[in-house]
């Protein structure tokens, strides 16, 4: 007796990228572009993006992440992990896997590396901040660890702040600070230095915190009037790089309110009853959509909250993928 075990279809063919393919395929410039309309699309209600969803091993000392997404004509999900000694075994510590799939069908369009996009899409979102919420005659940078996201967040930085010259970069391992001078300056062809403390970097137009840490790194005192601060490094609750009489202090715009609240730079003073969240000004998506104001004089201290958000990731996947598909010899069924 045959037995059927359904109708037979042919499924479209995948598309595999690689993280160098993936390099050779999106620029920052082009990233710039990409996360700035996502964030519209989102602020416009054009996007739907539930929060990340946390699957903690504490007993491998990391953790994975869901991220699912609908943008601009597109379905996808960043899987990602963070696994901060993954440095001992020369590995990055953040890994990430993009699935994107056509939302008319549900079927699988691609499988991609994920890992340069997170990279790409989150200094292009501290960018993107900057571009509405720094001065535009921002000249000095200054950058509190010297990691991955150090890097990108310059790198695009660079491109909205044209008159940036100078650049301090304190790590607490001082050989990471001198190589960080070395690598981008000879990709920037700007002025970098190392400081000797966090206070040093602090004396910007512009600060990039970009540590793991528990306890506030930036003071409230460190910060003069005018500063604009992208906190990059709070992804998950109980990390925290500003102390929470900063925050109060200052128009602070968050990529996404819930995750935020449950894992950005305001989840600790949230949680301790130090900030309200009536006392956050918006998100990022509003200011791009003109739904709120950036920057509206020069003496604001504003701070942008960077938690990392599924419509960054899947709207440059979008676009990798529009450009790769293509290509002789990516595809596989």
């Amino acid at each position: 007796m045959e037995v059927s075990l359904g109708e037979r279809f042919d499924m479209p063919a995948v598309l595999v990228l690689g993280a160098g393919e993936i390099r050779e395929l999106v620029s920052m410039g082009e990233a710039l572009g990409v996360v700035e309309k996502a964030f519209r699309l989102g602020a416009e209600g054009k996007a739907v993006m539930p929060s990340k969803l946390y699957l903690e091993l504490p007993d491998y000392h990391g953790d994975f992440r869901a991220m699912p997404c609908y943008v601009d004509g597109i379905a996808g999900l960043k899987w990602v992990c963070a696994y901060p000694d993954n440095k001992r075994r020369n590995l990055p510590s953040v890994i990430a896997t993009i699935i994107l799939s056509d939302p008319k069908t549900g079927c699988p369009l691609a499988i991609m590396d994920g890992t340069y996009i997170t990279e790409i899409r989150t200094g292009a979102a501290g960018a993107i901040a900057a571009k509405y919420l720094a001065r535009r005659n921002s000249s000095v940078v200054g950058i509190i660890g010297a990691g991955v996201q150090a890097r990108t967040q310059l790198m695009a930085i660079s491109q909205v702040l044209t008159e940036v010259g100078v650049v301090k970069v304190f790590d607490q391992n001082k050989d990471a600070s001198l190589k960080y001078v070395r690598d981008m300056e000879a990709k920037l062809n700007i002025n970098v230095c190392a400081v000797e403390t966090v206070r040093e970097a602090t004396e910007a137009d512009v600060v990039v915190t970009a540590t793991p840490s528990t306890t506030p790194v930036v003071s409230r005192q460190y910060i003069k009037a005018g500063t604009h601060i992208n906190a990059i490094g709070a992804d998950a609750r109980g990390k925290q790089e500003l102390e929470g009489e900063l925050l109060k202090s200052a128009k602070v715009v968050v990529d996404d309110f819930e995750q935020a609240c449950h894992s950005g730079e305001i989840n600790v003073p949230l949680s301790r009853g130090t900030l309200k969240v009536d006392e956050v000004y918006g998100t990022l998506g509003e200011v791009v959509a003109n739904a709120k104001r950036g920057r509206e004089n020069d003496q604001e201290i504003t701070v942008f909250d960077s938690t990392g958000v599924a419509i960054q990731d899947i709207a440059c996947a979008r676009f990798v993928y529009e450009k790769a598909k293509g290509r002789k010899g990516s595809v596989s069924r």
